[in-house]
């Protein structure tokens, strides 16, 4: 179950909850899921309760209690566990879980964490005459236009080689009425720096990267391509997931998701190692729990106008993938089978998520690096 599922079957528990008389309230649009916070548990957890408390007329522990039995029938959830004022903190079948993830991300490709359709916002973003406040509301637009808003963004100046070298435009230039006051205002670079002397990927990555409060940083260490260098990391991860892609087809075979096989230890072999099957979810845990973050990451950057949450979301991914990659082919005298074709299905599936991220920053996600 994908996080966008888990927040249909949310809507789904208050909807029965609802018609069996049980709730007297109008059902939300829409149900957040996320990551427990502290004093959480399991994989996922929803406030729907507290939202819903006061239209209720509850306490926002009685809700929780009405819809706890309505999520534990659920197929895909396990077990469902009240904490703090009502929150509900939900477990997943995560063998399921995890397949059905990658799946849906396949299945949406790039656009994986999009809204389905618009939702009626219109916003406008205004920037003041500085480089990085126009890169950022840029990418902020783009985050926005993802999860179904309208946007307009002007600028209070603007220089033309801003879109020759790093690819912004503004739909248009010039003081706003007082209405309508600047809204986008990051810590401008130094002056002694120059992002543009570093091409659009990096100008852009090196502008995008810190948070808004943060001075950025414009040196060469956006252009090595080493370790240290997360802008590098993030696009190697991809290149190494659209590389597995091009190498399984070599050898023949193609992604479907599934249960993976993996090496593990077994004293009862001649070799003391032996091949058992795995879940997805207990071979990469963090890797596809970085995977199912990233709707909520792209809804929450476009909320407050931060691109720079995705950019290290990003990197969360590719750090989380990158130790996964080498084990996706197989090796020696090994015959490709289920398991690989799971594996390369996980793979593709980082490389769907990392491209489309890049996109929504401007920046290019190069098959060869």
């Amino acid at each position: 179950m994908t996080p966008v599922e888990l927040s249909r079957t949310v809507l789904h528990a208050v909807r029965r909850a609802v018609d069996a008389g049980e709730l007297s309230v109008a059902v939300p649009t829409r149900a957040v899921v996320a990551p427990p916070g502290p004093g959480g548990c399991g994989d996922y957890a929803t406030s729907i309760a507290l939202q819903l408390a006061r239209p209720a007329g509850q306490p926002p522990l009685k809700v929780a209690e009405v819809l706890r039995p309505h999520l534990l029938g659920a197929d895909g959830i396990t077990d469902v566990v009240l904490t703090g004022p009502g929150f509900l903190n939900i477990s997943l079948d995560r063998a399921a879980s995890g397949v059905g993830l990658v799946g849906e991300i396949l299945r949406r490709g790039e656009r994986y964490g999009y809204a389905d359709g618009p939702d009626g916002r219109v916003v406008q973003l205004h920037c003041p005459h500085d480089l990085r406040a126009v890169v950022v509301a840029d990418a902020a637009a783009r985050l926005l236009r993802s999860q179904g808003a309208l946007v307009r963004v002007t600028a209070e100046g603007f220089e033309d080689a801003w879109t020759s070298v790093l690819g912004v435009a503004v739909d248009a230039v010039g003081r706003a009425p007082a209405e309508l006051p600047v809204n986008v205002r990051p810590v401008p670079a130094p002056e002694s720096a120059d992002p543009m002397s570093l091409g659009r990927d990096a100008g852009r990555w090196a502008l995008l990267h810190p948070a808004a409060h943060d001075r950025p940083r414009a040196g060469v260490q956006h252009l090595v391509q080493r370790e240290s260098n997360p802008l590098f990391r993030v696009r190697y991860a991809h290149a190494r997931a659209r590389a597995a892609t091009r190498n399984a087809a070599d050898l023949g075979f193609t992604a479907d998701p599934g249960p993976v096989t993996v090496a593990g230890s077994d004293t009862g072999t001649p070799t003391g190692t032996a091949t058992v099957t795995a879940p997805l979810a207990d071979v990469a845990p963090e890797l596809l729990a970085a995977l199912a973050d990233h709707p909520r990451v792209l809804a929450v950057a476009a909320d407050h106008r931060a691109p720079d949450r995705l950019a290290r979301h990003l990197v969360t991914v590719a750090d989380a993938a990158l130790p996964f990659l080498p084990t996706v082919l197989p090796r020696g005298g090994e015959k490709p089978s289920a398991a690989h074709r799971a594996r390369l299905a996980l793979a593709e599936a980082v490389g769907a998520v990392l491209a489309g991220g890049l996109d929504l920053l401007g920046i290019d996600a190069p098959d060869h690096l």
